[in-house]
């Protein structure tokens, strides 16, 4: 499945640039292509599967270029600690992120789960709530001896 939304985002990738009058390059093209193979990854994770197939290529450049695949819609960030931005696919759905505080396992929920939560906050306070940047920390059923 990735292989289909990495294709399919990189035919994107290239028509969005070319319509805003940049170049597809094989740094832009191996970061998106690291983003999508490795599911949820930081900038660091990024740069260090980049650098397996391109050692040149430096971490503002990953930066930069992450910056840049958001903005045009191909990838997304959200924060699942304290430190850097981890980003995924933009096609994927969406979905809910659950990280455990114990082994540092992520999981996935539907936006479904929040129905009651986003309309409650929608009617009380006109708020509409964006879950593909929720993030929930906890402990999995393991790490809570459940």
């Amino acid at each position: 499945m990735r292989a289909h939304y990495c294709r399919v985002a990189s035919d994107t990738l290239a028509q969005v640039l070319r319509e805003r009058g940049l170049r597809l390059t094989a740094q832009r093209q191996l970061v998106l292509e690291a983003v999508y193979d490795l599911g949820h990854a930081t900038p660091d994770q990024v740069h260090c599967k980049v650098a397996e197939t391109a050692a040149g290529v430096n971490i503002s450049t990953v930066y930069r270029t992450l910056e840049l695949l958001e903005d045009i819609g191909l990838v997304t960030h959200t924060h699942l600690s304290h430190g850097a931005p981890t980003y995924h696919a933009a096609l994927e759905e969406q979905h809910v992120h659950l990280v455990c505080r114990g082994c540092g396992r992520i999981d996935e929920v539907q936006p479904s789960a929040l129905d009651e939560v986003s309309a409650r906050l929608k009617d009380d306070r006109g708020f509409q709530l964006d879950v593909g940047h929720v993030s929930f920390f906890g402990k999995c059923k393991s790490c809570a001896g459940g």
